[in-house]
């Protein structure tokens, strides 16, 4: 089986501000994005894998710059809807938005995604990330995508079960994994390493 590395993307100038940059901001990374990931060494993989987001392909180019990358859009990151670009100062007196802190973030983006629907789209991205590794027999493939693709993938496949924000990974980080198929709907991952 494939082993996995999940990758966060850069540092952009909206998660130095501590935005909520979704898929609807196509920021590129900040100069001191740029620097941390040219300051970072992952060996080449043989299968490059990146979010359609510019953020993510800039940071695929960086880290991998001798490997062509191929896009799976459906590994984008949530559509944060009214929240998409805003930070959580700019929000406090926000109705909506202590709403959704008040349910951890269990209730939809007003106006963007639900939990569970991103969830089911971003899986969808990973297993067809499956199928391209089986289809072009590779050992190794990295995905440069988003922290919250990351954590939604990892929540869902690894155990022991462990909460979804204790897979927070900071930009140019991640997790290597190898996953088990168990059957077409369910995957497992029983081995992981951050990255």
């Amino acid at each position: 089986m494939c082993e996995l590395w999940l990758i966060r993307h850069g540092q952009t100038a909206g998660n130095r501000q501590k935005r909520y940059i979704g898929c609807r901001t196509d920021e590129p990374l900040c100069r001191e994005g740029i620097e941390e990931l040219t300051g970072l060494s992952y060996p080449a993989p043989e299968l490059l894998v990146v979010s359609p987001m510019l953020r993510c392909r800039e940071s695929a180019d960086i880290l991998f710059p001798e490997t062509a990358s191929m896009v799976v859009p459906e590994l984008t990151e949530c559509d944060f809807g009214r929240f998409e670009n805003r930070n959580y100062l700019e929000m406090t007196d926000d109705a909506e938005y202590q709403a959704w802190i008040d349910s951890n973030g269990m209730l939809p983006f007003p106006g963007g995604e639900s939990r569970e629907g991103f969830q089911e789209r971003t899986l969808a991205g990973f297993r067809k990330v499956l199928c391209l590794c089986e289809q072009k027999k590779a050992q190794t493939c990295a995905l440069v995508v988003h922290g919250g693709t990351i954590m939604n993938i990892m929540e869902t496949c690894v155990r022991p079960h462990r909460d979804l924000y204790a897979w927070h990974a900071k930009n140019g980080h991640g997790f290597k994994v190898k996953i088990t198929k168990t059957d077409e709907d369910a995957l497992r991952i029983d081995a992981w390493e951050s990255i």
